[in-house]
């Protein structure tokens, strides 16, 4: 037994520990202590990664005989020992960069105590061998998203942000524990290698099945941002960019995929729930992609580019290929951190302007920057040989053997992120400066810089069988039809082609879509939906405030009390 997948999980808690205790005599300190835990973190998973042989004592926890068993121990396989290297190594990186980024912030100590937790509450998902240890570092995760969205609270739209985030995966979250609930009562038990020899209790029941992996499924609805509780996530952008970066990226919102695939075997036991979850990873793709060609704002448009992405990989989920969904979840990790983190770049310089048609002409100033950012952008629209092209083009081949209608949908997506990508690369990085800030922009610092060449390695090499092949399994379909590929480039090439025509020189977007711009009316919808329960719930207190409670607790007390008076009084005769 080793201690080194206890350091893994530990240290970031460590340095929590530690920012807590300095940050009121030296706060400078906090970034110091947060980089160093993460950077620990990150070189003992990638021991455990490279030493198969490596085991964590199992350490036991609640047991109530034979009703529940809970221990806290870890699950070290090829899939947790991936995601271990990918989130302590993204996270390191974003932990760097934000040294530039945060670094005249008046909250920094905070922020870098909020981030460590972050981390120490996603490797637990990770590491966790059973469904309830799983749970409370999945809420875990949850708290802190709430404290890094809403990290600038002092503004009202990201204090908002911050609370509709909670409250939109809390939603998921009691699907998912009632998911739990029912696999414990079916099986007897919440740790995955036990739950295993008990399926059958539970596949026996088809009904039982479906009703217990799509309330599974919910947790990922709200943690993956599936619609309709995708709401969340473009609001999430309120919170620092590296925090965007954090979340969109190997993190937080990968934590319902992995969720997925490391319960593989009760979810691809259920043939409906899987045609379920791949229609709403399907729907989610195209939906996102489309209201991306509309958006105005940097961050934002990234942001829907996530939900799309994202349902590529439920898609790949719900067609039964736990591999594809994490082979692209591998390639992502890399490009979207790269994206943001190359928004945050031009942000920075661009005294933190977020509507890219105040942008433009950034090529010049900002090279590395958008050196770095082309490369992310080629890769995430599936260009060869980047890494996106590879693990899409998995998807896309996965998808023709097994649901033509889903094909094409998928194949629809191609061309809307190549137009809504190339049309954000245009409008920021050529043409004339569009505002004062930017014909003055300057290039970030180099602890910003640093990690975006790193990471423009990384989208660059990180589909590659030579690479990617040592951390993830490369999915192969044997009847996959050689055009496939060829399809998706095609399409890729119309869109981006389409944006850079229509948007080469523009001053402004020529083109409004309202249904679109307004997001297909989701917030609008909620909202209404809110105001009305509320108004319903208010009616009906209202009623029985004044028919119930004031007529016989008030009234009734009172009535009751001068009736008696009065009878009192026929009785006196003096």
């Amino acid at each position: 037994m080793s201690v080194i997948p206890w350091l893994v999980l530990l240290v970031p808690l460590a340095g929590v520990v530690l920012i807590a205790l300095v940050t009121r005599r030296a706060a400078g300190l906090s970034a110091f202590i947060s980089v160093v835990a993460v950077s620990i973190s990150f070189i003992c998973s990638c021991v455990v990664f490279a030493k198969p042989e490596i085991r964590a004592a199992e350490i036991p926890w609640i047991d109530f005989g034979g009703l529940l068993r809970v221990p806290i121990g870890f699950t070290l396989d090829s899939l947790s020992k991936t995601m271990l290297v990918l989130v302590s190594g993204v996270g390191a990186l974003i932990h760097i960069y934000s040294l530039g980024y945060m670094r005249d912030d008046p909250g920094k100590s905070r922020y870098f105590a909020s981030l460590s937790l972050f981390m120490f509450s996603m490797l637990g998902i990770v590491l966790a061998n059973n469904f309830v240890m799983m749970f409370i570092f999945w809420e875990l995760v949850g708290l802190c998203s709430y404290l890094l969205i809403g990290h600038w609270f002092e503004r009202d739209s990201a204090a908002d942000a911050a609370k509709k985030a909670f409250i939109t995966n809390r939603i998921g979250d009691f699907g998912f524990m009632l998911g739990i609930l029912m696999v414990w009562g079916a099986t007897g038990s919440v740790v995955f290698d036990d739950i295993i020899p008990q399926l059958w209790r539970v596949t026996s029941n088809p009904t039982f099945l479906t009703i217990c992996v799509l309330l599974i499924f919910c947790g990922a609805v709200g943690k993956s941002a599936q619609s309709p509780l995708h709401v969340w996530l473009p609001d999430a952008m309120e919170g620092p960019t590296p925090i965007s970066a954090l979340i969109h990226a190997a993190t937080m919102v990968a934590a319902g995929v992995y969720m997925l695939v490391r319960v593989g075997f009760l979810v691809q036991a259920s043939p409906d729930a899987l045609c379920v979850i791949a229609w709403i990873g399907t729907i989610t793709a195209v939906m996102a992609a489309l209201i991306a060609t509309q958006q105005d704002d940097i961050k934002r448009i990234l942001a829907y580019s996530t939900l799309s992405q994202l349902g590529y990989m439920i898609m790949a989920v719900g067609l039964a290929s736990g591999e594809a969904a994490m082979f692209h979840l591998f390639t992502h990790a890399f490009f979207k951190a790269l994206l943001f983190l190359g928004a945050g770049s031009v942000l920075v310089a661009l005294h933190h302007e977020q509507d890219i048609w105040k942008m433009g002409g950034q090529a010049r100033n900002l090279f590395l920057t958008f050196v770095t950012f082309g490369i992310g952008m080629l890769a995430l629209i599936g260009c060869p040989p980047f890494a996106g092209f590879f693990s899409k083009d998995a998807i896309l081949s996965l998808a023709y053997n097994r649901n033509p209608a889903i094909f094409l949908l998928a194949l629809l997506t191609a061309p809307l992120t190549a137009f809504y990508m190339m049309r954000l690369f245009v409008v920021v990085f050529f043409g004339k400066p569009r505002s004062p800030a930017a014909r003055t922009s300057r290039e970030a610092p180099t602890s910003m810089l640093v990690p975006l060449v790193v990471l423009a390695v990384l989208a660059l090499i990180g589909g590659f069988n030579f690479f990617a092949r040592h951390f993830v399994t490369i999915p192969h379909e044997r009847d996959s039809a050689q055009f496939v590929p060829g399809l998706a480039l095609v399409a890729m090439l119309l869109g981006a082609t389409g944006a850079v025509f229509l948007y080469r020189g523009r001053e402004f977007d020529p083109f409004s879509f309202t249904v679109l711009r307004k997001k297909f009316y989701f917030d609008e919808f909620y909202q209404a939906l809110i105001n009305s329960t509320q108004e319903f719930l208010a009616r009906i207190a209202a009623f029985i405030d004044r028919w119930v409670i004031d007529a016989t607790v008030v009234r009734g007390s009172s009535g009751a009390t001068w009736s008696f008076g009065a009878l009192l009084r026929l009785m006196q005769v003096g």
